[in-house]
């Protein structure tokens, strides 16, 4: 399986994976970090590698790099990660958010691995952006008829 490698975080949710996208110091991390305190598991940060799979976008980590997350002004901590994870919506920090997007049929897609995901503009350093972000996957997938209930994340 051939694999794109992206300047991105992945982490995982129970209705899968998100994919943090923007140029360095846009929070990726930070992010990710916090996903993660809420109850996700990372999957990879920094680099990700992207491949295309029957289901759709898989997401790996290099694997020197796995398990392992930058913390701003800490260093690189370990953390408890997945091998993979199927990514179902991409998170563009670098984006200014509408305030009223569009329902997430109409979200702008974009290709990784030659696999079109859908991307939503994204603030990552307010207070409430891991509840954020968890709402968009959950109102993502609840359209696509995968409902999941926000609250077992």
């Amino acid at each position: 399986m051939t694999s794109t490698r992206v300047h991105a975080t992945a982490i995982a949710t129970p209705a899968g994976g998100l994919l943090l996208l923007g140029p360095p110091g846009s929070g990726k991390s930070d992010l990710g970090l916090r996903l993660v305190e809420a109850g996700s598991i990372l999957v990879a940060d920094d680099q990700v590698l992207l491949a295309a799979a029957a289901d759709g976008l898989v997401a790996t980590s290099p694997p020197r790099l796995a398990g392992l997350l930058e913390v701003r002004g800490i260093g690189l901590v370990r953390l408890p990660f997945v091998r993979q994870a199927p990514i179902r919506l991409a998170l563009d920090l670098a984006a200014p958010p509408q305030r009223l997007p569009a329902p997430p049929d109409g979200w702008p897609r974009r290709a990784f691995a030659g696999v079109a995901l859908p991307v939503l503009a994204f603030n990552p350093f307010e207070a409430s952006a891991p509840a954020k972000a968890l709402a968009a996957l959950a109102l993502l997938t609840e359209e696509s008829g995968h409902g999941w209930n926000p609250r077992s994340a």
